[in-house]
């Protein structure tokens, strides 16, 4: 049995503006040594992260963390979630 263990790393998201008129979610990410701006329009489904560096580590995981917890997200709130990969 392999004792290795799953890389994780912790995100940390604030919301930083919400529009439920424009179907509309926008905010920062930092994990690891990356940090992003994303604006996620909820009912299209679509999110777009910027800067492009780094984005496909982060952009599946933020899209389920985001879906899951949408009606609990406020502006100026700081929420956690943990990705299964070193970043």
């Amino acid at each position: 049995m392999s004792s290795k263990r799953i890389p994780q790393t912790t995100a940390h998201v604030r919301i930083t503006r919400q529009s439920w008129q424009n179907g509309l979610l926008e905010g920062e990410v930092k994990a690891g040594e990356f940090e992003w701006q994303f604006r996620w329009h909820f009912r299209q489904g679509e999110l777009s992260i910027t800067p492009s560096q780094g984005r496909a580590l982060i952009k599946e995981p933020l899209s389920r963390f985001l879906e899951q917890k949408d009606y609990e997200l406020e502006p100026g709130g700081d929420y956690i979630f943990t990705i299964r990969a070193s970043l």
